[in-house]
């Protein structure tokens, strides 16, 4: 099965797009993606087929949240989200979404 995310800004309810998204299985880079128009990764390991480990996403998203700050002044506070969790069962489609604001996030296992 695959890896997918996505990206919802919890600031404007939209989609993060342009968002890069780097995953790496214990500790080996396995492939990258920049979110779409939807703010979707949809194939994050592309034709590698999933395997059990460690696996680990890097959102990469200061170069997104820095226009969008209120002012030029105001600090960013997040550049580089990490990730980490768990693949046991291969047969399963893992999806891994996050939820963004300027000063906090939150992940969930989604469908």
């Amino acid at each position: 099965m695959g890896l997918s995310t996505h990206i919802l800004d919890l600031v404007t309810g939209q989609p993060a797009a342009g968002v890069r998204v780097t995953v790496s299985l214990d500790g080996t880079p396995k492939g990258e993606a920049i979110t779409d128009e939807d703010g979707r990764c949809p194939a994050l390991i592309g034709e590698d087929a999933l395997q059990a480990g460690r696996y680990e996403l890097v959102f990469h998203v200061g170069a997104y949240l820095k226009p969008r700050r209120e002012s030029a002044s105001d600090a960013l506070f997040y550049d580089d989200i990490p990730v980490q969790f768990l693949v046991s069962d291969t047969g399963r489609h893992y999806h891994v979404p996050l939820l963004l604001s300027p000063f906090g996030y939150s992940t969930y296992r989604g469908s």
